[in-house]
């Protein structure tokens, strides 16, 4: 599954944008108060060449443009954006120009800390103004800033609307690169997800503020395996025309998945992104239009369905058709014709009166892809000629090698003929057809293989093509864990050469269609699944739209790919993978403390984990919380004790959870729990082994508990987690265990290799066997059941390092600007962890085995495992503290 997320993904179909001059970023100078208050932060206008040059003294004319770096993201990150809306301006002779800004965040990991996401989002409220301040008094001077975010910083942007005193009318076009909306793809702090709680309510609150303001989501599809598209789409408002969510694979003129990265560059989305800009400038005011039905209309245009045509707002009803064209009747309903180096120009007329009682729509084609308008309607004429008819053209959809329209003729009552345009062609090839045809003859179910099938069992269909389409309606395919290999072989009788083939993936509830264009005949392979589940109240069938050659065969077969089941497993819950591998550890700690109390002997962790850590002591008890949480009362019962919603519950409410994702994940959190552990014991025998070489060991003794010199390490290194960062007093404290497990291996082992030594000195000297007293017998075997708990106290450790190490790297690069990070994640949970593991560190399991705590503290890791699963996989953040309470027990039986 991992495999299938992070190397079988389609092939990088995105050109690079280039620069023809050398980019500058021409910081601007902020009031010394904002620069006082984000001295990290900075604000930069992005220029080239003389273009550059002229924008030194801040003279600006054009439409403001501000770009919003994310996560670890650089404000250079503007450049392809500013370079190629540059050159736009430069052919339409700087007419109309973009000024783009972008702002500097100091590469904060904003995915993974959220501390400073509140910074953020009022730092580019003062960018705003000083932008807007730029153009003061000057001739069309703007009145609202468009922006563009890349990750993070869509959502930022769309935060600036929680702000107090920010003021909606300042944006009025929202343009989301790969934004991860719905949720945070890593939660590993509270503040990340009590932000994007409070940005996803307001937006759902406050709809009718918004009305003004357009938004664009894209998403990368599936190459971005950072963030998955399905977090990518704008939440569900009242308000559907202000905001549109798209996968790149489904843009026009794009048709290309792309990574995280790629998305800014990617020469045919930035392309789609300048022309839709260009075509929102506002005639009169020479800004970015005010009217939100335009803006809606030019981002369809660009983004959605694109009809090949040139944008127009009120496009003509009604054309006229003049030249001296030769008129041609086709009285069929089947017709194709070839066009090359034709010198005069042939309107083809199609008389509707004679098809309607017979078919129901109408299908045309057309491989010349420019921009002229090329099929017509005309109305309620009897002649064989019409000199007035409507514009069909902008019925047509663009595809990566023509350009088709369908037309249902009910639709149409008014018109009497479809007249085809065939302008003379010099140098040119192209073809052209169409057909008429009933609805039901060119539509085909497949019902989907089932998800246990594990590909042996297929579906299959075989078409026939004597058209120039087919609809393949795929039966039940509507869950984010379906996935399937569709496999197309067109076969043809005479071998000349052929259109290529087109296969659209079509999915009618959101905007993530997929497109395939192959040679014919070819076989060609197709991965079938979903970035987001079908609605329970959606009917609607997903569809594989076979745009075919005539006179070909098509066999139609599907599998399902056990692989890619994996992978969207993966894709959709990898965030959730650390819950379950400290669940795992959890279980082997409580099982060795259960061992030890029971036996005295403290097993081994591999052993431990092999006995202990079973899905079946957990699992059911979720399940049966999220079944009764169905019912009202228990829902009231659950509410009245104030408990958080189990989180298995949300994710089934988003159509992305089924009972078997829980095993899976659990069964894959037990396999690496194993093999971190083999690692670290491994790891630990070789470090101890270079530790004897270099190091002599000292004789085995009890440590103290609590000693003055330990009480001011605790003393201190609590100080530094509350004045400075929590994670750094955790990666001390943690560090300072490992050397003490450490020392204490290279103790065992020195003592284990001793009698044999003394044993081989003795027969060399023949003196008697020295042996082994009971009193040191039992104080080696006492240390190496102290080892075995140190070592797993150390493995939950190390993954409570890694939880906090995110807010760990962001105080270390802000280091220069503030001593103290705030606010800190994990203060109060490392000033508790730094007391625990100082006790910890020194204790031996010869206080537990006699503490009457025991009992307690080795039944205790079961429930917080539970708890832990429940209410940790959409909050990583609450893992160290379930880990923090297990260990907190076990200090008390040292003391009790």
């Amino acid at each position: 599954g991992v495999r299938d997320v992070m190397f079988l993904y389609e092939e990088n179909r995105c050109s690079m944008t280039y620069m023809y001059e050398y980019p500058e970023y021409l910081k601007i100078k902020l009031p010394k108060k904002t620069a006082r208050r984000y001295p990290a932060y900075e604000l930069y206008l992005y220029g080239e060449g003389n273009y550059a040059e002229e924008n030194k003294n801040l003279l600006l004319t054009g439409i403001p443009v501000l770009f919003l770096p994310g996560n670890a993201g650089s404000y250079k990150q503007v450049r392809s954006l500013g370079s190629v809306a540059l050159r736009k301006a430069e052919d339409v002779d700087f007419k109309y120009h973009f000024n783009f800004f972008s702002v500097n965040f100091n590469e904060e990991l904003v995915a993974l800390y959220g501390g400073s996401l509140q910074q953020q989002t009022k730092f580019v409220h003062e960018c705003i103004k000083v932008i807007l301040k730029l153009y003061k008094d000057r001739e069309f001077a703007p009145s609202s800033v468009a922006i563009v975010g890349h990750s993070m910083g869509g959502l930022v942007a769309r935060a600036l609307l929680t702000l107090k005193n920010f003021k909606p009318e300042l944006i009025n076009l929202l343009i989301t690169q790969a934004t991860p909306h719905v949720a945070p793809v890593m939660p590993l702090d509270r503040y990340l997800t009590d932000f994007y709680a409070a940005v996803n309510n307001h937006w759902i609150l406050k709809a009718q503020d918004l009305r003004n303001l357009t938004t664009l989501s894209v998403a990368g599809g599936f190459r971005d395996y950072q963030v998955r598209s399905g977090l990518a789409f704008l939440p569900r408002l009242s308000q559907h025309d202000s905001a549109l969510s798209v996968v790149s694979s489904a843009v026009p003129r794009a048709w290309a998945s792309t990574d995280h990265l790629s998305i800014v560059w990617c020469k045919e989305l930035i392309l789609a992104t300048i022309r839709a800009f260009f075509d929102l400038i506002d005639e009169n005011t020479r800004q970015i239009t005010e009217d939100p039905k335009k803006r809606m209309s030019v981002l369809n245009h660009h983004f959605v369905r694109h009809p090949a045509k040139m944008f127009e707002e009120n496009p003509e009803a009604f054309t006229d058709l003049t030249g001296s064209f030769m008129w041609i009747t086709v009285k069929g309903s089947k017709w194709t014709y070839s066009v090359y180096n034709d010198s005069d120009g042939k309107y083809f007329v199609f008389p509707l009166a004679s098809h309607r009682k017979s078919y129901s729509h109408v299908y045309c084609e057309n491989s010349m892809l420019d921009t002229s308008s090329w099929i017509y309607g005309c109305m309620n004429t009897n002649s064989s000629m019409c000199l007035e008819a409507a514009d069909l053209s902008w019925r047509a959809e663009l595809l990566p090698t023509t350009k088709v329209v369908m037309l249902k003729l009910l639709d149409y009552p008014s018109l009497s003929h479809i007249v085809i345009q065939v302008p003379p062609a010099v140098g040119n090839k192209y073809t052209l057809g169409c057909e008429f045809f009933k609805e039901d003859s060119r539509a085909v179910q497949l019902p989907v293989t089932r998800i246990f099938s594990f590909g042996l069992s297929s579906s299959k269909i075989l078409l026939n093509s004597t058209g120039l389409l087919y609809n393949v309606q795929l039966q039940h395919f509507n869950q984010i864990y379906q996935a399937f290999k569709i496999y197309i072989d067109s076969r043809c009788q005479s071998l000349k050469e052929r259109k290529p083939s087109v296969y659209r993936l079509h999915i009618p509830w959101s905007y993530e269609d997929s497109i395939t264009v192959a040679k014919v005949p070819s076989l060609a392979e197709i991965s079938a699944k979903l970035h987001i589940a079908q609605h329970h109240s959606d009917s609607r069938l997903p569809e594989l739209n076979i745009y075919s050659s005539p006179d070909c065969q098509y066999e139609v077969i599907l599998k399902t790919s056990l692989l890619q089941v994996l992978g969207q497993i993966v894709r959709f819950h990898a965030g959730a993978f650390p819950v379950y591998i400290v669940s795992n550890i959890l279980l082997t700690y409580g099982g060795q403390l259960s061992r030890l109390r029971s036996t005295g002997q403290c097993s081994d962790f591999s052993l431990e984990l092999v006995r202990t850590a079973k899905p079946y002591k957990v699992e059911p008890l979720i399940s049966i919380v999220v079944f009764l949480q169905g019912f009202n009362w228990f829902r009231e019962i659950w509410e009245s004790l104030s408990l958080p919603e189990v989180d298995a519950a949300v994710l089934s409410s988003q159509d992305a959870w089924f009972p078997l994702v829980s095993l899976i994940l659990f069964l894959f959190g037990t396999g690496i729990a194993y093999w971190t552990g083999v690692f670290f014991s491994t790891s630990l025998r070789l470090f101890s082994s270079l530790w004897l070489t270099l190091i002599r060991p000292t004789e085995l003794q009890k440590d103290k508990l609590i000693t003055p010199r330990r009480l001011c390490g605790m003393i201190s290194l609590a100080l530094v987690s509350w004045t400075t960062c929590g994670a750094f007093a955790v990666l001390i404290i943690y560090l300072q265990y490992l050397f003490k497990v450490l020392r204490g291996h290279s103790r065992e082992t020195s003592q284990n290799s001793s009698p044999h030594t003394v044993k081989a000195q003795s027969s060399v000297d023949s003196i008697p066997e020295v042996t082994q007293s009971p009193s040191n017998s039992k104080t080696l075997a006492e240390a190496v059941n102290s080892l075995k708990m140190h070592i797993t106290i150390l493995n939950l450790f190390t993954w409570i390092v890694l939880l906090n190490l995110p807010s760990l790297i962001y105080w270390l690069k802000n280091l220069r600007y503030s001593v103290r990070l705030d606010p800190d994640p994990c203060r109060s949970t490392a000033i508790i962890l730094v007391c625990i593991l100082e006790i910890l560190m020194n204790s031996s399991t010869a206080e537990v085995k006699s503490s009457k705590l025991s009992k307690i503290a080795a039944k205790v890791p079961l429930p917080l495992s539970v708890a832990m699963l429940a209410f940790g996989r959409m909050h990583l953040y609450r893992v160290p503290h379930f880990v923090t309470f297990s260990l907190l027990l076990h200090v008390l039986c040292c003391f009790v």
